[in-house]
């Protein structure tokens, strides 16, 4: 920890709590808040790991506040594909240049923000063939890039459910790819006492930015709101992917 600024570590802490108020109203969005800034500050080995650990272990209460409104049958067989695939997404994370790594995180954000941005929906009823291809690739990204909730999202939302449920949907994919996608770091050497530091300083204020934004979630009107967080997300991405 002593070779990161002060300041630096400020902003990053800034940042966890800003990404956990958006987490808590929208049930996603935290890993697309924190992944870009923290890739241009810390490289992509440091921040996909932090990411995750935030994602999940902090967000796992919302999963027992919200697991009444999961629909299993079909979050189940994604989840399983997601954690199936997620070790190929991690290969790819030790792999890739950090550089272009950290590109591919923005570029990321930037594509799925624009689709969500615009109304863009999976066209038909959800399918059993559909979901489990669908958690697959998204387990793959939440390995490299950390972000596998963007075309879940996407998905999810073609279908009849109202917002809170695809918002509880989404929450219990998260943290289940989460977890698996930290293990399997776990077991390549990525996450190492630096990036635990670092998680253990973000903490408090993700968490307690989850918190707020939980309380705020019943105050917002949901299209205006998701509309600025993705206007926010696409400009501060496009900055990076320059960087």
């Amino acid at each position: 920890m002593d070779s990161f600024a002060p300041g630096l570590l400020v902003a990053a802490a800034l940042i966890a709590a800003v990404a956990g108020v958006i987490r808590g109203i929208t049930g996603f969005g935290g890993a697309m808040v924190m992944t870009p800034p923290f890739a241009l500050m810390f490289g992509p080995w440091l921040a996909v790991p932090i990411g995750l650990i935030l994602e999940s272990l902090v967000a796992l209460p919302m999963v027992f506040q919200t697991r009444h409104l999961v629909r299993w049958r079909l979050i189940g067989p994604m989840c399983l594909a997601a954690v199936l695939a997620v070790p190929l997404g991690v290969q790819v994370l030790v792999s890739v240049d950090p550089l272009l790594l950290r590109r591919a995180i923005a570029g990321t954000v930037i594509v799925f923000s624009l689709l969500l941005f615009v109304g863009w929906r999976h066209a038909g009823a959800p399918r059993i063939g559909t979901s489990v291809g669908l958690g697959a690739v998204s387990g793959a990204m939440i390995g490299s890039v950390g972000m596998g909730a963007p075309p879940v999202i996407l998905y999810l939302l073609s279908g009849p459910d109202p917002i809170e449920r695809t918002r509880a949907n989404v929450n219990l994919y998260l943290v289940i790819g989460s977890l698996a996608a930290i293990a399997v770091l776990l077991g390549h050497g990525v996450l190492d006492p630096e990036a635990l530091w670092l998680c253990l300083l973000l903490t408090p204020g993700y968490y307690a930015g989850l918190v707020l934004g939980v309380r705020l979630f019943s105050h917002f009107g949901d299209t205006k709101f998701r509309q600025f967080v993705l206007v926010l997300l696409i400009a501060v991405s496009t900055g990076i992917l320059l960087a």
